[in-house]
C-alpha cells in the first residue's frame, strides 16, 4: 500500500466523519479532496490549481443543461396539483378492491414519478393527499404512512430521476440510456407494491384494516378519467417517448417537458403568477445544489485517481478471487449499509469513482449495474436511522400521532419487496435492458 493510497483512503474515512456530523456533501468532497491533493503534491498551488480545473471541465458542456429542465418541470408539474389529478383516478379506479387505496397511492406515485423524478416530492404530496384519505376510510396509520413513504421511491427509478442524471454523468453513460432502462424496473417495482398490499388486505388485513370496500359516493366516467390524466400521459409520451424514437436528447426532452409541463399548469389555471416566481428561484436552488455536488464529485474523483486508490482496489479484488458475482454481492451490501447513514446522492458520489473501475474490469453491462445500483441506494430511503422519505412523511404530517418508528415500522413490507425485486434484477439483467 503507497504512501497515495493510505492518503486517499484517509480523506474517505473523513468525507464518512464530515457528512455524519452535519456538513454538506459536496462541501465534505471538496475539501477532503484539496487536502488529499496538497499531501500528495505537497504544494497548495498544485492542489487549487488542479481543483479549480476540475471544477471547470466538470460542467463544461450543454448536456448539464438538463438539470435545471427536469427540475423545472418537476415544479411546474408540482405547482399545477397534478399528483392530486392520478390520485382522483387511482382511487376511482382502484376504490372497490382491499386494500384498493393503497394500490391506488402506489399508481398515483408511479405516474407523478414519471414526470418529476424526486422521490421526496412525491412523499412530500402524497402524504398531504393520500394519507387523510386513508384515515377517512379505517385504513391503520401505519399503513397509511408506510405506503406513501413506501411508494414515494418510485419517483428516482422511473424515469426522468435526478439520481439517474447524477450517475449518468459520474459514470460517463448516456442518460438517455439510464431514463430507458429504468422504465421496465420502475413498473415492475410499483406491479410488486401492488401485489404486496392486496397479499396483505387479504392474508394480514389487521395490518392494513380498511378492508370494508371504499364507496364514497363518487362516480368518475371513463371521459373523466381520460381528460384528467390526458395532460400527464402527453407529457411523459413527448418526453420518453421523443428519448426513446431518437427525436431528441434528453436536454432536448427536458426542454419539451418544461415547455409542456408551463402549458399544462397554465391550462388547467393553477399556476398564478405568484406561484409560478416561487418556482423559479426553487428550481435555481435545487441546480445549483446538483450542480455543485457534481463539480466536487470531480474533484474527488480526480483525486482518487491520483492517488491509485481503485487501482488498488482493483488489484485486491482479483488476488481475493471472489469474481464478478463476489464484487456484486459486497458491492451490494456496502450500498444497503451506508443506506442507513448516508443519503442517496452522498452513496453514489463516494462510491461510484471507486467501484465503476471494478465492475468494468468485470465486463459488467454500466447501464444494468447503474439501475441495480440505484434501487439499492433507494432502499436507504426507508431504513433507519436516515430514511429520508420517512422524515419527509413526518415534518410533511406534523402530528404526533405518527411517531417516527411508526412511520419506519409501516414501511418493512416495501423494504422487503424491494430487496425482493432487486434480487430479481440482478438475476435477470434483461428486465433493466430489454428497450435499449
Amino acid at each position: 500500500m503507497t504512501e497515495n493510497v493510505i492518503i486517499a483512503l484517509s480523506c474517505l474515512s473523513a468525507i464518512f466523519v464530515l457528512i455524519y456530523i452535519g456538513m454538506h456533501i459536496a462541501v465534505a468532497l471538496g475539501l477532503a479532496s484539496l487536502v488529499g491533493v496538497y499531501f500528495m503534491r505537497g504544494d497548495f498551488q498544485i492542489a487549487a490549481n488542479l481543483l479549480a480545473q476540475a471544477s471547470s471541465d466538470a460542467v463544461a458542456s450543454h448536456v448539464f443543461g438538463v438539470v435545471p429542465l427536469f427540475v423545472l418541470m418537476g415544479s411546474l408539474v408540482a405547482a399545477a396539483d397534478i399528483g392530486k389529478d392520478a390520485y382522483d383516478v387511482a382511487n376511482q379506479v382502484f376504490k372497490r378492491i382491499r386494500g384498493g387505496l393503497g394500490i391506488a397511492t402506489v399508481a398515483a406515485n408511479a405516474v407523478f414519478a414519471a414526470i418529476t423524478g424526486i422521490s421526496i416530492a412525491s412523499a412530500a404530496v402524497f402524504t398531504r393527499i393520500a394519507v387523510p384519505e386513508m384515515l377517512r376510510f379505517n385504513y391503520r396509520p401505519r399503513f397509511a404512512v408506510g405506503v406513501v413513504a413506501g411508494s414515494s421511491v418510485l419517483g428516482m427509478l422511473i424515469p426522468p430521476s435526478l439520481l439517474m442524471i447524477i450517475y449518468g454523468f459520474v459514470s460517463g453513460v448516456s442518460i438517455g440510456k439510464m431514463f430507458i432502462a429504468g422504465i421496465v424496473p420502475g413498473i415492475v417495482l410499483a406491479v410488486v407494491f401492488s401485489l404486496g398490499i392486496l397479499f396483505m388486505a387479504r392474508f394480514v388485513p389487521s395490518q392494513v384494516g380498511g378492508t370494508q370496500i371504499v364507496d364514497d359516493g363518487t362516480q368518475m366516467s371513463a371521459i373523466e378519467m381520460f381528460l384528467k390524466l390526458m395532460p400527464t400521459v402527453l407529457l411523459v409520451g413527448l418526453c420518453m417517448g421523443g428519448i426513446y424514437a431518437g427525436f431528441f436528447t434528453p436536454t432536448e426532452s427536458g426542454a419539451i417537458g418544461a415547455a409542456g409541463a408551463l402549458l399544462i399548469a397554465l391550462s388547467k389555471r393553477r399556476l398564478t403568477l405568484q406561484s409560478f416566481w416561487r418556482v423559479l428561484p426553487e428550481t435555481g436552488y435545487v441546480t445549483v445544489s446538483i450542480l455543485f455536488l457534481i463539480i466536487c464529485a470531480n474533484m474527488f474523483t480526480r483525486m482518487l485517481a491520483m492517488s491509485g486508490l481503485p487501482q488498488f482496489f482493483i488489484e485486491l479484488m482479483k488476488n481475493a478471487g471472489l469474481g464478478a458475482n463476489g464484487f456484486l454481492g459486497i458491492h451490494l451490501l456496502i450500498v444497503l449499509a451506508l443506506g442507513t447513514i448516508i443519503d442517496s446522492t452522498s452513496i453514489l458520489l463516494i462510491a461510484l469513482p471507486l467501484i465503476l473501475p471494478i465492475a468494468e474490469g468485470y465486463g459488467m453491462d454500466l447501464v444494468w449495474f447503474g439501475i441495480i445500483t440505484i434501487v439499492a441506494v433507494e432502499v436507504g430511503l426507508l431504513t433507519p436511522p436516515f430514511g429520508l422519505s420517512v422524515f419527509v412523511v413526518k415534518s410533511t404530517l406534523d402530528d404526533p400521532r405518527f411517531p417516527l418508528g411508526e412511520i419506519f415500522k409501516g414501511t418493512v413490507p416495501f423494504v422487503i419487496m424491494m430487496l425482493l425485486v432487486l434480487a430479481l434484477l440482478v438475476f435477470f439483467p434483461q428486465l433493466s435492458l430489454m428497450l435499449l
